[in-house]
């Protein structure tokens, strides 16, 4: 059965170490340990974890609380269903169903709503807070999000940036990253389509021109790759590695004088970096 950190716990649920550290000495979670005596989290711990915070937020009763959780513990599968989960609670009552069931109370009442779904391997829960007031996102935090992921899971961090930029489309460090890691991953067409959708909303930003141009030469494209690197570096002429590039091509096509002047200009802007 898959566990989770503490970590993990920070990353999907949103919570910070104290918080977690004060539900599990509040009694609310009662997490395993791993076999360095770290906390290890089930789903249904994350689960509770988050419905526990929200409960909390709201003012509800210590002992309401623990009431609700203790009936939330009981409808919760162990692992996470393909459907994903849709979480109720009015005040005692908790009501788990799954896919996207809705339910309305009277005014008056808490309601705590969860959506519990699984994309791309990474676990979301997200408390919605009714659909004529919906909780806006923070690109940056998809951003960062996504840095986390590269390493240890690349398909969940091209995700967190494809969101990012369906918050802002103007994020060109986004749009870089998912399609870097597209390209790393093999995607070189869906690489490209990233690239050139990145263009259309960002416009000719001289490090998407750069990977654009690494992406065209690995698919053969000299003539094309040799146009994005000399965007590239009209917008940033300090683009060291770009300068570099160019002159290996330009090398490659017989171009010998245009070769030395992008290979000049390399290692002086090189030998500038390392004073």
């Amino acid at each position: 059965m898959h566990s989770y950190s503490v970590r993990d716990v920070e990353r999907v649920l949103r919570l910070s170490r104290g918080t977690i550290r004060g539900l599990i000495s509040g009694g609310f979670v009662k997490p395993a340990r791993g076999p360095r005596r770290q906390y290890r989290f089930s789903f249904q711990d994350l689960i509770v974890l988050r419905t526990a915070r929200a409960l909390t937020l709201a003012k509800v009763s210590r002992r309401r609380i623990s009431r609700s959780l203790e009936d939330l513990r009981r409808h919760l599968p162990e692992t996470m269903p393909l459907s994903g989960l849709s979480i109720c609670a009015v005040g005692d009552q908790v009501v788990v169903r799954d896919g996207k069931s809705r339910w309305q109370v009277d005014d008056g009442q808490y309601l705590l709503e969860l959506d519990v779904r699984v994309d791309d391997g990474v676990l979301r829960v997200v408390e919605r807070k009714g659909e004529s007031d919906p909780e806006p996102e923070d690109p940056r935090d998809w951003f960062m999000e996504g840095l986390e992921l590269e390493r240890a899971d690349p398909r969940a961090a091209q995700e967190a940036y494809k969101r990012a930029v369906s918050v802002d489309p103007s994020d060109s460090a986004a749009w870089i990253n998912w399609g870097r890691l597209l390209h790393e991953q093999g995607g070189t067409r869906e690489a490209e389509s990233v690239y050139r959708r990145a263009l259309s909303q960002c416009g000719p930003d001289p490090l998407l021109m750069f990977n654009l141009g690494v992406l065209l030469e690995d698919l053969g494209r000299t003539g094309a790759a040799l146009d994005a690197y000399q965007t590239a570096i009209e917008e940033d002429p300090s683009l060291a590695d770009c300068h570099y590039n160019l002159a290996r091509l330009y090398e490659s096509l017989g171009k010998p004088q245009h070769a030395i002047r992008h290979l000049g200009q390399y290692r002086r802007l090189v030998t500038t970096d390392n004073h």
